[in-house]
């Protein structure tokens, strides 16, 4: 997963930062000082996870978070990671993950990597079955609605916002519905996430290769690859077949 650490004292961001990249299920680390350096890294890195302070020197991290819960297509899952206790109620109202004390202990750290991506590893639970059975599936582009035939589709792609859909005849389709809302629609026996990014169908799935940094690659019908990051590695192989 990816995680961003938002803390304005550089000891503590050193501290938890070694303690997340060694453990297995982190594919990236990044930090911020601060609520504006997160949000630029919030859009250019799309984190799954962030470890967000309460007391930052150009803001409040409490009301960063609730800043984050209405906007859908920002809001990593938040775990506050801070020396005040006093707030641990305030953080079921954002809905945070988790809540943990300074100073970090490693087993505390990987409890809490181990329920993220336990959430991040069940989206069809997510799934309403009506939805999802539906060969076809609507896309709001502006104040169009267009129609696409999910057999159609080779794979969609969040970036900056918006989710990119790719399919074997259409041109390139451009939705400000979020990632989560369109996986919803669809079967998870024909579409995988591999990539907090990334949603393939699986029929359009030629090669599956080592990459770099445990990772691994796939490559489409169309010649498009793409990264399966290490959190989904084992679930993508299962799917796959492959022992």
């Amino acid at each position: 997963m990816k995680i961003l650490i938002v803390d304005d004292e550089p000891l503590a961001r050193s501290e938890l930062d070694f303690l997340l990249r060694n453990n297995p299920l982190v594919d990236s680390v990044s930090e911020a000082e601060g609520v504006t350096e997160a949000k630029q890294k919030l859009m250019t890195d799309q984190p799954d996870l962030m470890f967000l302070d309460i007391r930052l020197d150009d803001g409040n991290g409490m009301s960063f978070a609730k800043f984050l819960k209405k906007e859908e297509k920002l809001r990593p899952y938040i775990v506050f990671a801070t020396a005040y206790d006093q707030y641990a109620l305030d953080a079921f109202d954002v809905n945070a993950t988790d809540y943990i004390l300074k100073p970090f202990e490693k087993d505390r750290i990987d409890e809490t990597l181990k329920r993220v991506d336990r959430i991040l590893k069940k989206p069809e639970a997510l799934v309403n079955s009506d939805m999802c059975k539906n060969p076809r599936l609507s896309v709001t582009v502006d104040e169009r609605t267009i129609i696409i035939k999910k057999s159609d589709i080779l794979y969609l792609e969040a970036q900056n916002g918006n989710v990119l859909i790719y399919t074997k005849n259409l041109p390139l389709i451009s939705s400000k519905q979020t990632l989560i809302n369109l996986e919803k629609q669809l079967d998870p026996e024909q579409f995988l996430r591999v990539h907090r990014s990334f949603l393939v169908n699986l029929d359009m799935i030629l090669e599956f290769q080592p990459s770099f940094n445990h990772t691994y690659e796939l490559t489409l019908i169309n010649g498009t690859k793409i990264t399966v990051s290490r959190s989904y590695v084992a679930k993508t192989k299962k799917v796959l077949g492959i022992g």
